[in-house]
């Protein structure tokens, strides 16, 4: 079945000018219709809307939660591995190593030997658990890259309190006329 327009055509009642001229404007009409065409939202849609906007916050919110307690989970892990493959042996325990861990003195009985690794920071005291085991040095520096609360004693960054007491007096002059 032909067009309107085709038949008008062959009868001879329109022209191919006037036929392209209408199909044109109303291609115009047309485009001016969609642009001024304005979007009627109602309540219920920009209501539901918003509600599937706050479970997507929600929903991420919680994905990262999750994924930070896989991280702490996958750390806690690394830190067993490394301190369970690294662990060294205390020695037959007749010498007394003190240490801090959280502003409490804590004694671990070491041998000789041990003891003197621990002073000369090639040995570090580590918590694994409840526990306080001896690591190499090196291995207590890749435990603190991941956990530092991990990592108790290293004898390289404790602080000498001497130094600063025996300075005490520098400040003061002697007098001259002081005799012995």
């Amino acid at each position: 079945m032909a067009s309107l327009q085709d038949q008008l055509l062959k009868a001879g009642l329109a022209n191919k000018a006037s036929a392209r001229k209408a199909t044109v404007d109303k291609r115009k009409k047309q485009k001016i219709k969609n642009k001024s065409k304005q979007v009627i939202a109602d309540e219920a849609t920009l209501a539901a809307q918003q509600a599937v906007e706050e479970k997507k916050a929600k929903d991420r919110a919680l994905n990262q939660q999750k994924q930070q307690e896989l991280e702490k989970r996958s750390i806690a892990a690394q830190v067993k591995q490394l301190v369970a493959v690294n662990v060294q042996s205390k020695g037959k325990g007749d010498v007394v190593l003190n240490f801090t861990d959280n502003n409490v003195v804590k004694r671990m009985y070491v041998s000789e030997d041990v003891h003197k690794l621990v002073t000369q920071a090639r040995l570090t005291v580590v918590r694994l658990d409840n526990d306080y085991v001896l690591v190499p040095t090196p291995v207590a520096d890749k435990i603190a890259q991941r956990d530092v609360n991990t990592v108790v004693y290293r004898a390289d960054t404790r602080e000498d309190v001497n130094t600063e007491e025996d300075d005490w007096y520098a400040d003061y002059q002697i007098p001259d006329d002081l005799t012995w």
